[in-house]
């Protein structure tokens, strides 16, 4: 019960308004005894008045006006004449004078609290003004213990009653919070609660519908992200199953066509001139059709290994890249370039780096045989910053937009007419798992510049892995 939202609330509102009642209490205390105080010199005047009346009264009327006036001595002047009205014995000295005529706020609040702590009965005397103008001043002696009495009776009342609003006001707050603030709370926690356990189904959409502005916003800004987040959830199962769809059959197509490659490769040796002019064309396509299928499969793998990290002598990966792609160019005028320091030795996946930088270079060439002109491909590599820099350049037409829109995406970046946008969405990948990064540098009617970044820092020693 403590512990809650309400309980917790209830706590503090009793408390916070005892404190508001006790901040009352003591200007309340003091009022109270400046008007016992007051009180006391009217009846005196009075008392007084009745002996200007008659100047000849008995003792025992006298002492009679006294005790009805809560006092022992009064003392009324004048037109500036100082006059004893009234007296009788003191049961003991004068203790203190408090004159009221001219006292602040501070000043009866202090002189009250100090009263209300002192239990000893003392004798005071007592200065004000007399009621009605009926003369310069007043002066009494009086005991303070029938004032602290009144005084300790007063206040209990005082503290009961502010009690009693405390925990009337705290039970309404208690009631007021659990009803717009817990209830929504709790009601919005167990539709979260239904909505973790089954994500998928829309019906466990939390509907908004509080009433207090700053939980309906909050409920709405849930509902939208549970929505999206649905959406996403079934979009999510439908590329899964549409990927595990593929994959199923790019494996069974690249068997296929692999089949039909073995063929190919005897068409070619025939003597038809029609069948020497098609086979080319023929070989061509089943080869992009078995590249495509798996790529299709390598990106529809839950992971990529993790890199075999080892010395990796930059120079020999990128001339064994080179040399393949040298005789995939045929006739074309592909040129290639290469500016690596036969000494740089780097740390890394080399299966790994050699399909990254593979693919990129196969990119640049299929881009500038694209084009029917003369073009050069470079690979640049140096040290510097804490990492190897790798840049692969070309100087073919640039990326279309839509390429550069979805780079790194999955069946959308594809630069040429047919390709899946699979090789750069895999590099990418494979290299942040050396912990590095690939950019698009660069890219233009002048060429594209991509760039391989990884760390030096970081990758275990090639001596502990080799």
């Amino acid at each position: 019960m403590l512990n809650t939202l309400s309980g917790r609330f209830l706590i503090l509102t009793t408390i916070f308004v005892m404190l508001a009642e006790v901040l009352i209490f003591v200007p309340s205390i003091a009022r109270f005894r400046e008007d016992y105080l007051l009180l006391r010199l009217e009846r005196a005047q009075i008392a007084s008045l009745a002996l200007l009346a008659d100047d000849m009264i008995s003792e025992d009327l006298e002492e009679e006006l006294l005790r009805n006036a809560e006092v022992f001595n009064v003392v009324l002047r004048r037109d500036e004449a100082r006059q004893l009205a009234l007296s009788s014995p003191l049961p003991q000295p004068i203790d203190a004078t408090f004159d009221l005529r001219g006292a602040g706020p501070f000043v009866l609040i202090r002189d009250a609290m100090a009263r209300l702590f002192d239990p000893e009965p003392r004798v005071i005397r007592l200065i004000g003004y007399p009621t009605n103008a009926a003369g310069v001043l007043i002066e009494v002696t009086m005991e303070t213990a029938p004032l602290r009495t009144a005084m300790i009776d007063y206040g209990l009342r005082i503290l009961a009653l502010s009690a009693v609003i405390s925990v009337f006001t705290a039970v309404l707050l208690f009631l007021a919070v659990r009803a717009f603030l817990v209830k929504p709370i709790k009601r919005l926690v167990g539709d979260m609660q239904a909505y973790a356990a089954a994500p998928e189904d829309a019906r466990n959409i939390h509907a908004p519908r509080a009433g207090v502005v700053e939980l309906r916003e909050a409920e709405e800004a849930l509902s939208m992200m549970q929505t999206e987040l649905t959406g996403a959830l079934k979009q999510k199962e439908r590329l899964a199953l549409l990927g595990s769809a593929v994959a199923k059959i790019s494996h069974d197509l690249r068997n296929i066509l692999t089949s039909a490659q073995l063929f190919t490769d005897r068409i070619e040796m025939s003597e038809d001139p029609a069948v020497k002019r098609m086979a080319p064309k023929l070989v061509g396509s089943i080869t992009r059709a078995v590249n495509l299928c798996e790529s299709t499969l390598t990106f529809g793998r839950a992971e990529e290994p993790a890199p075999n990290i080892v010395s990796v002598k930059l120079w020999d990966l990128v001339d064994d890249v080179f040399e393949a792609e040298r005789l995939a160019v045929g006739d074309a005028e592909v040129s290639f370039a290469e500016d690596v320091p036969a000494s740089l030795t780097l740390r890394a996946d080399a299966e790994q780096l050699h399909r990254v930088i593979s693919n990129l270079v196969r990119n640049a060439r299929q881009a500038i045989v694209a084009t029917g002109q003369a073009g050069e491909i470079a690979v640049r590599a140096s040290e510097r910053d804490g990492q190897w820099i790798i840049d692969v350049s070309d100087t073919g037409p640039g990326l279309p937009p839509k390429a550069r829109e979805h780079l790194f995406t999955a069946f959308q970046g594809g630069a040429r007419k047919g390709g899946a946008g699979l090789g750069l969405v895999i590099s990418a990948e494979l290299i942040r798992g050396h912990g590095g990064r690939l950019d698009l540098l660069d890219t233009g009617a002048e060429g594209t510049t991509f760039r391989i970044c990884l760390p030096m820092e970081g990758v275990a020693d090639a001596s502990a892995l080799d």
